[in-house]
């Protein structure tokens, strides 16, 4: 699914590729490396595909993938909730393109360039 391998394990990548998703659904905008959020396009289209078409086989796809943790303390949803009742329904007249990379600069640590992924 990824082209890029990040220096990291293939476990490594996939859990750190399932926290930027689940992230992504929560906050809505996530800054991190250009590379990685370039990559996280895809995960998160396909994340919201799925909940768009919103049958329990891809709700069970999509359990299988993000974190099944509360998004919202006060009414106690879920990550997956979140998706399938608010986020992917915003793009029911939308073909694709969900979400948007926004360059921001580079890190001050090592210059690594910047950037956010945001949902559209």
């Amino acid at each position: 699914m990824w082209n890029r391998k990040f220096g990291r394990t293939a476990d490594h990548r996939k859990a750190m590729m399932r926290n930027l998703a689940t992230s992504v659904i929560i906050y809505g905008k996530v800054e991190t490396t250009e590379m990685k959020a370039k990559d996280m396009r895809s995960v998160v289209d396909h994340l919201i595909t799925l909940g768009k078409k919103g049958d329990l086989a891809a709700r069970r796809q999509a359990a299988a993938y993000i974190h099944d943790v509360v998004a919202d303390e006060k009414t106690e949803q879920t990550v997956l909730q979140k998706l399938f009742d608010e986020v992917a329904p915003k793009y029911k007249d939308r073909n694709g393109g969900y979400t948007r990379v926004v360059k921001t600069g580079v890190r001050r640590g090592d210059s690594a360039p910047m950037a956010y992924i945001e949902l559209v």
